[in-house]
């Protein structure tokens, strides 16, 4: 493996009823209080009501932002930065899911930081702070409330980056897996289909002799498979959610990946195909994800069978090593198309009228992928295969 150091300073607090953490976490960070939120299925549920008592118990003043997207967008972040200047916010509180935290780590920091916020974004400018944070997370799915990790939309250049940086991490984040039992079935078909995908992110990469690592992201992926179909089935089960809530966060908060930096080509794939389409992340790697991995398989055959014997326990007897790799890969997107998720671009109603459009956008910082790097002639390759 590679040398590596590893941080991370989010306070996890997971379990039933865990909310009234938020009494004794709060009050470390200001009484002025900055509430994002999305569209409107917290106060459905009732969780937007149970935050407000508690913080109205505090005595804090609360000013919102709402109606996130799930895709985030740069005007909403701006929308926020000016909350926090104009009414002096001493801390944010993200209630929602990874696109709601996202947007709130790009407010944080953008509070701090003098000049656009597309600009550290974009890499062109470096995030010197930011106000502190914290989450209460309603979706499996991203792994945001415990990495520093956040993805933004400008709707109106259609780009979609990925960004990060030390300041980004959540101070802590509240998990309890009742206030993910309400999401509809097509929204946890996507976070679980996300989870996986940072799990192969990181599980091809090209550091040596990462034996415990392997083991770590195969663990993750075999609960994911032995509980996602039961999950379709029965979405208010608390245990099912409780796991599943648990992997997502593991998945993407650097436990499983010391020593090595994984690939994050599909990633980058997908967040070009949701720049131009607005389609839901986890439904576009779902898509993009088995197609990379049948572009890049000669770069690592074996790496590949030890996923499909491992994983998804491909008998070997009477095969090449390539034929066993191959057939990981189809039972990957058979595994996903059981249980529920999109496997083609025509799904979303994508043809080819916008793939060079999409590989222009994939290719806006250079070649990219740890694993395999890819070029323009690769990215419309897979976008092809993804038709």
């Amino acid at each position: 493996m590679d040398d590596f150091i590893f941080h991370n300073p989010t306070k996890l607090i997971f379990g039933k009823g865990q909310l009234a953490q938020l009494k004794k976490e709060v009050p470390k960070y200001g009484r002025r209080v900055l509430l994002v939120y999305g569209g409107g299925s917290i106060k459905r549920s009732g969780l937007y009501d149970q935050v407000r008592s508690i913080l109205d118990d505090l005595h804090a003043e609360v000013y919102e932002l709402s109606g996130v997207e799930p895709n985030p967008r740069l005007t909403t972040v701006k929308r926020g930065i000016d909350i926090c200047a104009t009414e002096d916010i001493q801390f944010l509180l993200a209630v929602g899911g990874g696109s709601v935290i996202d947007a709130t780590k790009a407010i944080a920091v953008g509070a701090c930081f003098d000049g656009d916020p597309w600009d550290f974004i974009t890499r062109k400018g470096t995030p010197v702070d930011a106000l502190p944070f914290g989450t209460v997370l309603t979706l499996a799915a991203t792994g945001s409330e415990m990495n520093p990790n956040s993805v933004i939309t400008n709707w109106d250049t259609h780009e979609k980056y990925g960004w990060s940086s030390a300041y980004s991490y959540p101070s802590f984040s509240i998990l309890d897996p009742t206030f993910t039992e309400t999401v509809p079935k097509n929204q946890t078909i996507y976070g679980m289909v996300d989870m996986m995908a940072h799990v192969f992110e990181h599980y091809f990469h090209r550091a040596p002799h990462t034996p415990l690592q392997d083991r770590l992201c195969e663990s993750i992926l075999q609960t994911v498979i032995e509980t996602a179909p039961k999950m379709v089935a029965d979405l208010e089960n608390y245990q099912l959610r409780e796991t599943i809530l648990y992997c997502g966060t593991m998945a993407l908060n650097g436990m499983v990946s010391m020593g090595f930096s994984g690939d994050w080509g599909s990633h980058n794939i997908e967040h070009a195909i949701s720049a131009v389409y607005d389609i839901p992340h986890g439904g576009g790697l779902a898509i993009i994800f088995p197609n990379w991995m049948k572009h890049t398989l000669d770069e690592n055959v074996g790496r590949y069978k030890q996923l499909a014997e491992r994983v998804f326990h491909i008998d070997a007897s009477g095969k090449s090593d390539r034929e066993v790799a191959e057939a990981g890969i189809d039972a990957l997107r058979a595994f996903w198309t059981h249980i529920g998720a999109p496997s083609t671009l025509a799904d979303y109603g994508i043809d080819e009228s916008k793939l060079d459009l999409i590989a222009d956008r994939a290719m806006a910082r250079g070649e990219f992928g740890g694993f395999k790097k890819l070029n323009k002639a690769d990215v419309l390759a897979i976008l092809q295969a993804s038709r």
